[in-house]
């Protein structure tokens, strides 16, 4: 692998992963367009990790409250906010895992890596994050997030395991249909990332530890320094127009983006 396409696919890592349009879905058109093979899962889990310091560095002060209240949520004591975000991230985070390893166990994960399912899953889940974003309530705050709420929202996560669907997206979508506005719930998707990413993470690097040499694991590290500036600066981005735009520019590239992926797919 050149340092040029390692580059590369840190850079879309980074910039895709929080915004609403799929980082799984760019990262599997990236050999397809390019013709260059697949990075590898090694190079995925060290792309991922840049992403998940991005999220921590950016929302430092709401996850070291979580983490202070960890060992209380862990003694059953849901009585303090960081015990309560402790416990909400966790109930979020059930749903993903469990479909997660269904669909790597049956096989499905790989049979849903296609142009057509990504250029679908663009089209139609950018429509439905314009039309929540834009008729959905506003009543709610991060403050309001419910052990009802962080289910619900776990289930809309479970669903951006499949590619070009965007796990920050979906998880938007299900906030604004819940009455949050924009900012509060962009907040409680990134924080749903965290344990997402890392389990991902953990996951992907069980599967590839084995394997690890010391020039892969340098280009491991470059790609997670790239990946983490990469991803913060997006991140920092997105929450800062969030006070005064809405989603509709993600939407029109999704929408474009799939068109164009559909067309390929059904021509060829």
């Amino acid at each position: 692998m050149s340092l040029f396409y390692l580059l590369l696919v840190a850079l879309i890592q980074g910039l895709t992963e929080f915004l609403p349009v799929s980082s799984s879905g760019h990262l599997i058109l990236l050999p397809y367009f390019t013709g260059i093979s697949d990075q590898g899962q090694a190079i995925d889990v060290a792309v991922h990790v840049g992403t998940l310091g991005a999220v921590i560095a950016y929302f430092w002060k709401d996850i070291k409250v979580g983490l202070l209240g960890t060992p209380r949520m862990l003694t059953g004591k849901i009585d303090t906010p960081g015990s309560k975000l402790a416990f909400l991230l966790l109930i979020a985070t059930i749903p993903v895992i469990i479909l997660g390893l269904f669909l790597s166990v049956s096989g499905l994960s790989d049979a849903l890596r296609s142009i057509r399912v990504i250029g679908w899953t663009m089209l139609v889940f950018g429509l439905v994050l314009y039309w929540f974003d834009q008729k959905g309530p506003t009543h709610k705050t991060s403050d309001d997030w419910s052990m009802k709420d962080a289910v619900i929202l776990g289930l809309w996560q479970a669903v951006a395991l499949i590619p070009g669907t965007s796990r920050s997206g979906i998880t938007i979508t299900g906030a604004r249909a819940l009455g949050y506005s924009r900012a509060d719930g962009a907040k409680i998707a990134m924080l749903m990332s965290i344990p997402t990413i890392l389990a991902s993470g953990i996951l992907l690097g069980a599967e590839v530890a084995g394997d690890a040499n010391w020039e892969l694991m340098k280009y491991a590290g470059i790609g997670a320094i790239f990946a983490f500036v990469s991803a913060l600066g997006a991140l920092t981005l997105m929450m800062r127009l969030l006070r005064s735009a809405s989603f509709t520019p993600y939407v029109i590239y999704r929408v474009i983006l799939g068109a164009v992926l559909l067309i390929i797919s059904y021509s060829a």
